[in-house]
């Protein structure tokens, strides 16, 4: 991965420049106010490696889901997540490394978990590494337990971009979609301009998810169009590995913290 230890990450500040309409689908989410697409959504990604004294009250975050932020005002989208052993990817799991993906309907909302909410604070005090991500879309193909990321920002010229996908993968597809993990995880580790790379999972083996942040738009598009990812998306297209999936990509507005060494903003 690029980049040295200690080095702070630029992040451009930017407004929304465009908007979706709203879009309604079937059925209520549970750690949401709805699934449809809301047309000035903001995502906050954490990342936590929490210190040795909290494991367990880690672990339960990650058991408890999202049921500690069902009455959090905004939110629309909120899924627990583990992470891969040294916060990378593969079966091993972490036992340390997790995060949080929240998404809201507005940029108040967000604004507000961020810097008032007591789950926020909890992961901030037993965290040894902790870092804040504040996201606004450029695309999103796909949903996630239903719901959409609505699309509030353009893709910048230059800059940071980030992307996230995650899949539900069949069960009868999983040796399909694991054997290509090791080989794409070493491609993204050592690809030109990639900032930031950690696996993430909301249940093992079947729900998996990943998160990056590039030094450009360009940088991320070559990484994409290429290589072992390119030959893995080929193959889940024509194996239909995945009952559900999400691709979105990001203008990260802040971030916040420490994470694997390097500082950030």
């Amino acid at each position: 991965m690029t980049g040295s230890p200690h080095t702070s990450l630029p992040v451009q500040r930017l407004r929304p420049t465009a908007a979706v309409s709203p879009e309604r689908s079937e059925g209520a989410l549970p750690n949401a106010l709805s699934p449809a697409t809301a047309p000035d959504d903001v995502g906050v990604l954490l990342l936590v490696d929490v210190a040795s004294r909290a494991r367990m009250w880690g672990w339960s975050r990650v058991v408890l889901g999202a049921q500690p932020l069902r009455k959090v005002p905004g939110l629309r989208l909120a899924k627990a997540l583990g992470s891969g052993h040294h916060g990378g990817f593969g079966l091993r799991p972490s036992p340390s490394r997790q995060g949080l993906f929240t998404l809201f309907s507005s940029e108040r909302h967000a604004d507000d978990f961020i810097r008032c909410s007591a789950v926020v604070a909890g992961y901030r005090e037993r965290a040894c590494e902790f870092l804040l991500v504040k996201l606004r879309a450029t695309s999103c193909r796909g949903t996630w337990s239903g719901a959409s990321v609505g699309v509030s920002a353009t893709v910048p010229t230059v800059g940071p971009v980030a992307a996230l996908t995650r899949a539900s993968i069949r069960p009868t597809r999983a040796w399909s979609f694991w054997r290509h993990s090791p080989a794409s995880e070493a491609a993204l580790a050592a690809a030109a301009g990639c900032q930031l790379a950690v696996g993430l999972g909301e249940a093992p083996v079947l729900r998996q998810a990943t998160f990056s942040v590039w030094e450009s738009q360009a940088a991320m598009d070559a990484y994409a169009r290429g290589g072992p990812h390119l030959q893995a998306i080929r193959g889940a297209l024509a194996g239909e590995w995945f009952s559900e999936s999400m691709f979105v990509r990001f203008v990260p507005q802040l971030m916040q913290g420490r994470w694997q060494g390097r500082d950030y903003g």
